[in-house]
């Protein structure tokens, strides 16, 4: 054979990741620039599950979608979204086809390692006050330590209503932080292990060093208590029906000098949860019927009354095969989703954990993992030939930049996404979603042109 010949049957027998950049167009990065600015200020205004909930719900309104309790009447063409306890968030759109065709889902989560206020969080130790923390997800502690952080959450008081609070965001607020030993007296901290070095215990705020006026003990926590108060109306009692989560201050950035990168906290998985909302948005016109699930809870299990493994999806789904009159276990075996979470993206910094020809490469586009787990595939999802066969012909058929890969070297480690809870309850599920880099770190980053390849991936999928 002619060496053209050859470069051509070479082409069509091997596989080889495409770079976004080698096939975007201009359009595309116009595209791509504006949609970046837009993540990036859900970003900022969603650090918590409670705050992407609030966004979702404001960005759903805006394009006419109404709210929805269980048991109201849904109508074809109809756009929903039902808010489960301002924790986690359901939105859908009725298809013009029969809904035992199924329903085109898209779930991700809004949760995010963080520190968690302790319920009784407050104490003063040597004239200095702090704020004791529940660290929450999976989080390196060391990462945690003297950078700038900020209070998120609510708390609701004895006579039922709800204070919000927000500090250390803004420029003219006070931040937190927690401290760490100088180096000239880090010796022995120094020669532990990366992991104990830090212990859960000693993840404590500094919040103050100011007493109050007047000869009374804990001079220092009473004033703290009384600015609180002043300010929100608090007291120390009331932390124990609060949530209250310290977060890293400050806002969502470009990095590097040609901008391609955002360097955020809270990626992890919020660059999937606003492909997902924005995809139902755009599809609202499309004959399936079309879900979009932004889920609690999914750092520590997926537990709990707001989190995937609670029956709600099943709920809904039997409430709107109900009113547009299909059987609800003929519309689950027919339905399809997107598990939409981020995957470990190579890093060449660290090639030792990884399997770099099954890993998922920053900028080469949407990450398909049919699997994830750990070791020998325990405690994952793992999609079928035909489902997998069947999102590769739509991606390609629609332009997608894609790629397939796992979470690092089997034996190394692994992780889990909520696609195994939807699974179980008879829905064809792959998992979907972003490559990043410094996962769970409080500062990650992530490819606009990744970005920009999945929403593109949840259109296709819906329309």
């Amino acid at each position: 054979m002619k060496k053209t010949e050859l470069q051509e049957l070479k082409k069509k027998l091997f596989y080889k990741k495409e770079n976004v950049f080698d096939v975007r167009t201009k359009k595309d990065e116009k595209s791509l620039e504006k949609y970046s600015k837009g993540y990036m200020s859900f970003l900022d205004n969603a650090k918590t599950e409670r705050e992407a909930v609030k966004e979702g719900i404001k960005m759903l309104e805006a394009n006419g979608f109404v709210a929805y309790s269980i048991g109201d009447k849904i109508e074809k063409g109809g756009k929903y979204y039902y808010n489960n306890r301002d924790k986690s968030l359901f939105a859908f759109t009725a298809g013009t086809e029969s809904i035992e065709k199924g329903v085109r889902i898209c779930a991700a989560h809004i949760d995010s390692p963080r520190l968690d206020l302790k319920q009784h969080p407050m104490f003063e130790n040597e004239g200095f006050a702090y704020l004791k923390t529940h660290y929450y997800g999976g989080i390196r502690k060391y990462q945690w330590v003297t950078i700038p952080l900020a209070l998120h959450g609510v708390v609701t008081k004895l006579d039922g209503t709800n204070v919000e609070i927000t500090i250390g965001e803004d420029e003219n607020d006070p931040i937190f932080c927690i401290t760490d030993l100088l180096p000239h007296l880090a010796r022995e901290q120094s020669q532990k292990p990366l992991g104990t070095a830090h212990t859960g215990e000693g993840l404590n705020l500094l919040i103050g060093s100011q007493p109050i006026d007047g000869d009374i003990d804990e001079k220092v926590k009473f004033n703290m208590l009384k600015i609180l108060n002043d300010k929100y109306g608090i007291t120390e009692s009331d932390f124990v029906s609060a949530e209250l989560i310290a977060t890293p201050a400050g806002k969502a950035r470009e990095l590097g000098l040609d901008r391609s990168f955002i360097a955020a906290y809270g990626h992890d998985d919020r660059v999937c949860a606003y492909p997902a909302l924005t995809s139902i948005i755009e599809c609202k016109d499309s004959e399936h019927t079309v879900m979009c699930i932004l889920a609690d809870k999914e750092e520590i299990g997926s537990e709990g009354v707001s989190g995937m493994k609670c029956r709600l999806i099943v709920d809904l789904i039997e409430e709107i095969a109900k009113c547009l009159g299909g059987n609800p276990n003929v519309v689950r075996a027919n339905s399809m989703c997107l598990s939409a979470d981020v995957s470990a993206g190579y890093d060449p910094m660290y090639p030792e954990v990884f399997e770099k020809r099954n890993s998922a490469i920053v900028n080469c586009g949407v990450v398909m993992n049919k699997y994830t787990g750990g070791g020998g595939k325990s405690s994952t999802n793992d999609a079928s030939a035909e489902y997998v066969g069947f999102i590769r012909k739509l991606f390609d058929e629609n332009g997608i930049t894609w790629q397939t890969a796992e979470l690092g070297k089997i034996d190394v480690g692994g992780g889990g996404t909520v696609a195994m809870y939807i699974a179980n309850q008879n829905i064809n599920t792959v998992d979907l979603g972003v490559p990043v880099l410094s996962m769970h770190a409080p500062l990650e980053v992530i490819a606009k042109n990744d970005l920009y390849e999945t929403h593109k991936a949840f259109v296709a999928f819906c329309k």
